[in-house]
C-alpha cells in the first residue's frame, strides 16, 4: 500500500539468554605436503554462544580438530577468520596470542598434559602465575576449584599416585583456573573407562552451567552427546550439520544418520 514503509527484517534469533561468544566465518585451512594440498577445511561457518556445550562430531580426517585448533587459537586459517569475545584471533601477534590464550581460553587434552613432577595444586596454579595473579591468591582459589572438581582429598598429590579420572579431573580445574570464556575439551573421555567418562562429561555439563563457561568438546565418542546442547557434525572439512540434543534420535549403539 503507497504511504506505508516496508516492515524492518525481524531480527537473527539466537538462544534465549545467549551471547555469541566465538564466531567463525568462511574458515579455510589447507595443508600442502610436497606436491598435494589437504584441504582439511572449506569454508566453515559457526556461531557458538555463551555458556553452552557444543559437541563438534566427525570420523578421523574430517576437520574436526582441525576446527578444534581454529577455535582455540592453535593454528591459524588460511582465509577467512575466528572471532573470540569480538576480537579476530587469527590476526594476533604471538604475544597478544599468548594474552588471549592464558585469559580467555581454557584447555583440556586426551593425554591430561599435567606436568608429573607437580602436585595437582601445583598444575592447577600455573596457570594463574603466568596470568600476575600472586601466588596466596593462586593456591586459595586452586584449591578451591579442586574441592569443586571433587578432589579436596588429592590437592597435593602428583599425578603419578592419582587413577585416570583424577587426573582429568586436575585437568578440568586447570582450565577453569583464569575463569576462560570458553573450555577445549580435546577427547576428554578418551582413555577413560564408560563410567569414569560419564562422570566427566557431567562434571564439565555442571561446569558450564554454573560458571556461564562456553565447552567446546571434540570427540568421536558418543556419549558426549548425553549432555551437550548442540552437535556440530563434519565431514570432509564441512559442516554436514548441525542439531539441537534434543532433536538427536539416539538408539542403544547407534545414533541416526550415522
Amino acid at each position: 500500500m503507497s504511504g506505508q514503509t516496508a516492515a524492518a527484517p525481524a531480527p537473527a534469533v539466537k538462544p534465549p539468554g545467549h551471547d555469541i561468544v566465538v564466531r567463525a566465518i568462511d574458515v579455510v585451512k589447507d595443508f600442502v605436503r610436497g606436491k598435494e594440498t589437504v584441504h582439511a577445511l572449506r569454508g566453515v561457518s559457526l556461531d557458538i554462544y555463551r555458556g553452552e556445550y557444543l559437541a563438534i562430531m566427525g570420523p578421523s580426517g574430517s576437520g574436526k580438530s582441525t576446527l578444534f585448533n581454529m577455535i582455540g587459537g592453535l593454528d591459524k586459517p588460511t582465509s577467512g577468520m575466528v572471532f573470540l569475545d569480538d576480537v579476530d584471533i587469527a590476526q594476533l601477534d604471538a604475544y597478544e596470542l599468548a594474552w588471549m590464550r592464558c585469559r580467555k581460553i581454557g584447555y583440556i587434552f586426551q593425554a591430561y598434559n599435567l606436568l608429573p613432577t607437580l602436585t595437582a595444586l601445583e598444575n592447577v596454579t600455573m596457570p594463574m602465575l603466568f596470568a600476575n595473579i600472586d601466588a596466596d591468591t593462586a593456591r586459595d582459589k586452586g584449591a578451591a576449584i579442586l574441592r569443586r572438581v571433587g578432589l579436596a582429598d588429592r590437592i597435593f598429590h602428583r599425578p603419578g599416585r592419582m587413577s585416570g579420572g583424577q587426573q582429568q579431573r586436575v585437568a578440568i580445574a586447570r582450565a577453569m583456573a583464569n575463569d576462560p570464556a570458553i573450555v577445549l575439551a580435546d577427547e576428554p573421555t578418551a582413555n577413560l573407562d564408560l563410567k569414569t567418562g560419564e562422570e566427566i562429561i557431567n562434571l564439565l555439563k555442571n561446569l558450564s552451567m554454573e560458571l556461564n563457561v562456553t565447552v567446546i568438546s571434540a570427540t568421536h565418542d558418543h556419549k558426549m552427546l548425553n549432555l551437550c546442547d548442540r552437535v556440530a557434525w563434519i565431514r570432509d572439512g564441512a559442516i554436514e550439520r548441525l542439531e539441537k540434543r534434543a532433536d538427536l534420535k539416539i538408539t542403544v549403539g547407534k545414533i541416526d544418520g550415522q
